[in-house]
């Protein structure tokens, strides 16, 4: 299944807020479609399929890529949602968002892959990859991409910078620091039900 290109207010409006989705609210608090006001209650399967829509919309990920991440949360030590989702919050991508050089995850994709960024001296296009602490990321060295983050910055799409990241915002640069804590993932997911609806399904 190719990544979601079509209008993000519905999916908000389905799931609920995004922030690495849009930056956009919805005005109506309720589902979109015909039946929207009048949905019956939730199967259990509606309940935790809903939960890893949100992971894979608000990350921007395909269902094979999502599918790929939780085989590796398992295989890993300690609880396997919280893996998951520092693996998720871990990429360059979303790192980039929560820097504030991007306004959503979608656009931090699109910062990468034009090759705005660089990791440790490297220009770096790959979306996907997996930020280290030690890693230190920052804007390459031209006038158009100095613009392009500086303008981003005045509007960042969270506030607030999380602990486990370092950012000089006059040298545009950043430093990784340490594996994201679970207090700093801005989505509002659980991510015991996403673990549960992967092992019913394997």
């Amino acid at each position: 299944m190719a990544r979601y290109r079509g209008p993000r207010l519905r999916v908000v409006r389905r799931l609920g807020e995004l922030p690495g989705l849009s930056r956009k609210t919805a005005r109506k608090s309720y589902p979109p479609g015909q039946h929207g006001q009048a949905r019956k209650k939730k199967t259990e399967y509606a309940v935790r399929l809903e939960e890893k829509q949100k992971l894979r919309f608000n990350y921007g990920l395909t269902e094979k890529q999502l599918l790929r991440y939780v085989k590796r949360a398992r295989r890993a030590v300690g609880s396997t949602g919280q893996v998951l989702l520092q693996l998720l919050e871990m990429r360059l991508d979303n790192t980039v968002f929560r820097l504030g050089f991007a306004p959503t995850i979608p656009a931090a994709r699109q910062l990468v892959n034009h090759g705005h960024i660089t990791v440790n001296g490297k220009r770096m296009s790959i979306s996907s990859y997996n930020c280290r602490p030690g890693d230190e990321i920052s804007v390459r060295d031209r006038d158009n991409s100095r613009q392009l983050v500086e303008t981003n910055l005045q509007y960042p799409g969270l506030a607030n910078v999380p602990t486990h990241l370092e950012l000089d915002k006059n040298k545009l640069t950043a430093k990784v620091n340490s594996i994201v804590e679970r207090e700093w993932v801005a989505l509002n997911v659980n991510e015991l039900l996403v673990v549960e609806y992967y092992s019913r399904k394997a």
